[in-house]
């Protein structure tokens, strides 16, 4: 069975960047919309809550206490985080609650189809269980 692609938000403060994801996403047909700040992310998946998220933690500045917020509000929300660093001091809590998974950079295409498969199955079961 072909499971929908969700589309995906890529946030990157660097719009030279950012629009190189998309453009590498937009190859494997999946619908992209590029955004530069937490907020524009914040707002685009509350209108469009059922929308991944790949977020350059390398260039915006988020926070433990910004995804707790982002998931009272979009709580279905899934999460990509895109890093050139192993590690994050003082986001421990994200990583290990809010963030689906963190992924190196440069995006390799395989983990993130992988990784896509993964978000559309949950989708596709959430939406088989609901009632």
């Amino acid at each position: 069975m072909d499971l929908p692609k969700p589309a995906v938000a890529v946030v990157d403060a660097d719009e030279h960047r950012c629009g190189m994801v998309c453009e590498l996403l937009r190859q494997f047909d999946y619908r992209v919309t590029p955004l530069h700040s937490l907020p524009e992310l914040s707002a685009h998946l509350q209108a469009h809550p059922d929308q991944v998220a790949i977020l350059d933690m390398d260039s915006v500045a988020a926070d433990n206490r910004f995804f707790r917020e982002l998931k009272r509000k979009v709580p279905g929300a899934y999460v990509l985080a895109l890093s050139g660093r192993s590690y994050h001091p003082g986001l421990e809590e994200a990583m290990g609650s809010h963030i689906y998974a963190c992924l190196g950079k440069p995006l390799d295409p395989e983990e993130f189809l992988y990784w896509m498969k993964s978000i559309a199955e949950n989708m596709a079961a959430l939406k088989e269980a609901a009632p």
